[in-house]
């Protein structure tokens, strides 16, 4: 089981995180588990500059900006702060170690866990889309309010957990399942811009939702997509119904959430550490 976050994305008031020493806390917030594998919402001055490691970020008029650790980083990460009077200061976050579990799934149709060498160059072509859409760097600010389970059910699969799939050894899985029976509803956590919305080979019904700043999710299986491109959906709305199209057992609903290309945990920004109850 995934254990209680211990601090949970706070919305407009964002918590303030101690990481490091700092000069003036009213500055800057930063808010997130802090754990491998988690999003990072943070706020500071309007106008203000802001680096993660070397990278900078876009920062919203408000001040808002995001960023992610990788599921398997252990270095220190750098958030740098240049304000417009010329000061800075610096935040170092040394990643919370997580241990991942070892899960074997049986029982997966033989053509999706060995490809036959046909369906190779769709599926290379279907990775490119979803790698293309995931550098979506927009406006938007829909990042930084916590986000609600997209569909109720048992969590069958959990992020970062070694997958051997038919007895094969597969990559580790970058992503929350939530299985239920087929038609269960599937709601965007969070306000949101349609990306992709398309069948794809492995993972069946797909939808890729841009919430903003590099920050997207997606939802795999699905029997039916209910929005297009373009669609911009609202919090709790429905986006699709739960199916086990592409690489499944049985129904349920594969979430993964990436700041650009990192793999992020979603249960780790959302406003309760487990999914509602069937």
């Amino acid at each position: 089981m995934i254990s209680r976050r211990s601090l949970l994305v706070s919305g407009a008031a964002l918590a303030t995180l101690t990481v490091a020493a700092r000069s003036s806390p009213q500055r800057v917030s930063l808010s997130g588990t802090m754990e491998q594998g988690s999003l990072i919402v943070g706020r500071t001055e309007p106008g203000a500059q802001v680096h993660f490691d070397d990278r900078p970020l876009h920062v919203s008029p408000e001040g808002l900006f995001a960023c992610g650790l990788e599921w398997n980083r252990t270095s220190v990460a750098q958030i740098s702060v240049q304000y417009s009077d010329a000061t800075s200061e610096t935040h170092e976050i040394a990643p919370i170690i997580r241990t991942y579990e070892v899960q074997r799934v049986t029982g997966l149709p033989p053509n999706t866990v060995t490809p036959p060498p046909e369906a190779l160059e769709r599926i290379h072509r279907e990775g490119e889309r979803i790698a293309e859409a995931r550098e979506k760097d927009s406006d938007s600010v829909w990042f930084a309010d916590p986000f609600d389970w997209p569909a109720p059910g048992i969590m069958s699969g959990v992020f970062g957990s070694q997958r051997i799939d038919n007895g094969r050894p597969m990559a580790p899985h970058m992503g929350v399942d939530m299985a239920n029976t087929e038609g269960t509803p599937i709601r965007a956590p969070a306000n949101a811009t349609v990306s992709i919305s398309d069948d794809y080979y492995l993972d069946g019904g797909f939808t890729l939702l841009d919430h903003g700043h590099g920050v997207s999710t997606c939802y795999l299986h699905q029997s039916r997509r209910l929005v297009k491109v373009g669609d911009v959906v609202q919090r709790g709305q429905v986006i699709g119904l739960m199916g086990m199209t592409g690489r499944a057992t049985g129904p349920h609903l594969h979430w993964a959430m990436n700041w650009f290309q990192v793999k992020l945990d979603p249960s780790r920004s959302t406003r309760t550490p487990t999914p509602p109850k069937a």
